[in-house]
């Protein structure tokens, strides 16, 4: 007997279904999201170890595409032998390279980070200027370090987006975007101004440990009541066996 013809459009059993896009957060949801993350975590600061304004930028600029604790293994070592912008002159490409070789791209890191202090002496009197236009225009400098020095070191109501808030941005709904800009621009329109500033550290660090990009892990998500994401794992993945010991060959 011949199989009936399937209709058009049929899946066949075995395909996995298509998740759906997430939709967009709706407004009233927005608050109550960031305040069950805040719930968890009142006090949010940045994972980076620095002591004042101009080590905290020269952090940012070595933590792209490294994670902060390989950025503060190398600062440590750094910051101590120079932990202004004239000793870090002093110190050269050569140095700071000594420190940060662990740390992915080093090479320009260190070009990078030699050529902003000797700006900030040149320019500002070694300090590091409150001023968008005035950072992104120093060397290894662009928006989104630009945006972390602005809220971290003067409290200013910046969002800063990484990839993990992209990321955030578009699965939970709270701001969709096909670009970075798109997705800061969003939530920085969205998000009520209260609670902008440390929305930053809200989001990134949801992101990092609990909405992660393989496999989100929305169990124990404090916000998944007003979360879009419209496949969220409910229950952690099942464990699997410890493997069995060999049994050893006789003599």
């Amino acid at each position: 007997m011949t199989a009936a013809p399937k209709p058009p459009g049929a899946r066949p059993s075995d395909a996995k279904p298509r998740v759906r896009k997430t939709p967009q957060m709706p407004a009233a949801d927005v608050r109550p999201f960031l305040e069950a993350l805040a719930r968890e975590n009142p006090r949010p600061r940045s994972e980076l170890e620095f002591d004042d304004p101009y080590t905290l930028l020269v952090a940012v600029v070595l933590s792209a595409q490294a994670t902060d604790a390989s950025v503060n293994k190398a600062t440590r070592t750094l910051f101590a032998e120079a932990p202004d912008p004239a000793a870090m002159v002093r110190l050269g490409v050569d140095g700071v390279g000594r420190h940060i070789r662990t740390i992915g791209l080093w090479q320009g890191k260190a070009k990078n980070v030699v050529a902003l202090s000797q700006r900030l002496l040149d320019e500002y009197g070694g300090k590091v200027p409150e001023d968008r236009e005035a950072l992104e225009a120093l060397p290894g400098v662009g928006r989104k370090t630009a945006n972390v020095v602005l809220n971290v070191a003067f409290g200013q109501s910046t969002m800063a987006v990484d990839t993990h808030i992209f990321r955030l941005g578009n699965r939970t709904g709270i701001a969709p975007g096909t670009t970075v800009r798109q997705v800061e621009d969003k939530l920085v329109s969205r998000i009520p101004p209260d609670m902008l500033r440390d929305a930053h550290h809200w989001l990134i660090l949801h992101g990092r440990y609990v909405c992660k990009a393989r496999a989100p892990e929305c169990w124990r998500c404090v916000a998944a009541a007003w979360c879009r994401y419209p496949a969220k794992a409910l229950a952690p993945p099942p464990q699997k066996p410890p493997a069995k010991p060999r049994a050893r060959a006789e003599a």
